[in-house]
Formats: C-alpha cells, structure tokens, sequence
C-alpha cells in the first residue's frame, strides 16, 4: 500500500532503471510519491507492482523519444561500466539524445551524477566547485554537464543535477569501496584499500542518494539547479570502516594497502584497475563532499550514518533492524 507524502498522478520516468540507484530510486519514488512509474532500460524488471515497463538503448534516438513519451518527470540514472572508451563514446549520444527527448515531450530531467569532474584534493566540494577533471572519464562527465547546464540557461529545458560522491550500500551497488573493501570483508576475504587508509572518504549510502533524488523531483523549486545529495559529515577513514566491518561481522578483518606502483602493475593486466586510475588521486587525500545545501532545504530528511550504513551493507536490511 502507497504510503504517499505528496500525492502526485504525474508519470515519473526512470531511464537505466535496471542499477542499483534505479532500482531504490523507484521504491522511494512508489513508497513516498506516486505510483505512477515506469521503467526503462535495455532488459526492464519490475520493481513496484505497479510498474510500467519499456525496453529501450538511449544510444538510439527514437527508442528514447519512445521512452520519454507521456513523462512529466524524468530521472536519468543509467550508468556504463568502468570502460574509459565507452564512456568517451557513448555518455555525449546518451546526454544528447535524453535532452532532445525532453524537450519534445516537455519533460522535467533529474540528472544524476558523480563527482569526477571535480579536483582530486582536500579542499571542501560544493555545488559550486569548478570542474578540473583529471582524466578522459573525468572531462566527459564535466562536458555532459555543462552541456546539460547550457540548455538550462537557455531556457530550453526544466532540469536539475544530482551529484553524488562515491557510493557504499547493499546488493549490487558497484564501487571501488563496495567491491574492494565492503564486498571482500563480507565474503571473508582480505579488502584492499587505494593508496592510504587514513584518509577521510566522504560516501554517500545508495539509498539515501535515491530517496534524496526522488524528493527534489518532486519539488518544483529545486530544478534548474545542481544539488549536491546528502551524505553523513562524520566522515570515516578506511581503516575505521573496517574497523566498523569487525564490529558488526565480529571477527577480525584483514585489509592490505596498495601503492600506487602496485595498482598500476595490476592495471596491466586487470583492465577496471586500468580504467579506475584517473580517480587515484582523490584517495591519497582527504575527500570532503558538502551537502549543506540539500540539508538546509530539506532539514527533516533522515541521512544514514556510516554506522548503520556498513552495518546494513554487510548483513542487510533484516539483519539489521532485527539485531
């Protein structure tokens, strides 16, 4: 039964709904808003009950536009794997052909995006931070979002960005926390830690970025902005979120730290090591994400806490809630 906050009978349109944020994207959106949903990807599966369902590859116009057809608000989440080349190749067709499409249906576009294109330091980000990308993945992230930006000041479009750090949480949420460290230590074997394990990481738990996403897109005045998602501020060490792992598995964890001259003889021959090696920068230091803004917009809204977020990572929901 819909637990609605905000009744809303408008078609919410999830493109790459088949991903982790996709999938929690659509259960926020059935549980807090509106069961007016559909999904879209190359293999669709329902979620909610009441899903609406459409194949389609946004690399061709037409089967977006088909898609998009019909939405009031659509919420781009699809993501590519950690292929340098297909992401140079396919994210500007993909962007291009999800902006047309919008524009034709007069649709609202919620952009959910990562934080490549900003500097590797220690220095605060917030959503004013200028893009210095490090690397090809990094330029074409920046490039799509200026891009998407543009059409916005051109009043061409209703949209808004969503930006999110690196992610942690439960199923198949992929990042380099969750598959090196999280996922290891669940399956009992030794996490391997980028670079430095005294570093700060600011991560952002998967539901949370869903259920923060499916709010704005219900709110009128957060479009045509860049908002970035709510993370927990008492940011961890990695050495302390294993520490945490031993906690809730209760068992000691092994963990080994690799060097950069390690992970580049891994490159050689392991082709997402490769790949992810534009981003080595931003372990090597502090990474501190801000989402003040989000915050003070949305002051009731309930972030996770690393605690309870490593915890539900690693023995899951039930688990949790019956511990």
């Amino acid at each position: 039964m819909l637990n609605v906050l905000e009744t809303d009978l408008s078609l919410h349109t999830i493109l790459g709904a088949s991903g982790q944020i996709g999938t929690e994207l659509a259960r926020a959106l059935y549980h807090h808003h509106t069961d007016q949903i559909r999904l879209v990807s190359r293999n669709p599966q329902s979620v909610n009950a009441s899903d609406a369902l459409i194949s389609a590859d946004l690399l061709d116009l037409q089967q977006t536009i088909r898609a998009v057809d019909g939405s009031n608000v659509v919420y781009l989440t699809a993501g590519l794997p950690m292929d340098t080349q297909k992401w140079v190749e396919q994210w500007p067709i993909m962007m291009r052909n999800v902006i047309t499409a919008c524009k034709i249906h007069d649709a609202r576009l919620v952009f959910f995006d990562n934080t490549y294109m900003y500097p590797q330091t220690e220095e605060l980000q917030d959503e004013a931070t200028p893009f210095e990308p490090n690397g090809k993945k990094g330029e074409v992230r920046a490039s799509i979002a200026k891009e998407l930006l543009d059409t916005i000041n051109r009043g061409e479009l209703e949209a808004m960005i969503c930006r999110a750090p690196e992610f942690y949480g439960p199923d198949k949420t992929q990042s380099i926390t969750n598959v090196t460290i999280l996922q290891k230590l669940k399956h009992n074997k030794t996490a391997l830690v980028f670079l430095r394990d005294d570093t700060l990481r600011t991560l952002i738990y998967t539901p949370d970025a869903s259920r923060a996403m499916a709010l704005l897109g219900n709110t009128s005045d957060a479009f045509n902005q860049t908002w970035h998602l709510p993370c927990d501020d008492n940011r961890l060490t990695y050495r302390q979120i294993i520490s945490q792992g031993e906690q809730v598995l209760k068992k000691p964890c092994r963990y080994r730290v690799l060097k950069r001259w390690q992970l580049s003889l891994i490159g050689l021959v392991n082709p997402q090591i490769r790949d992810a090696s534009e981003l080595l920068p931003r372990y090597g230091c502090d990474n501190k994400f801000d989402s003040a803004k989000f915050k003070q917009r949305f002051p009731d809204f309930c972030v996770t806490s690393y605690q309870e977020g490593v915890q539900k990572s690693l023995i899951g929901e039930n688990e949790y809630v019956n511990n």
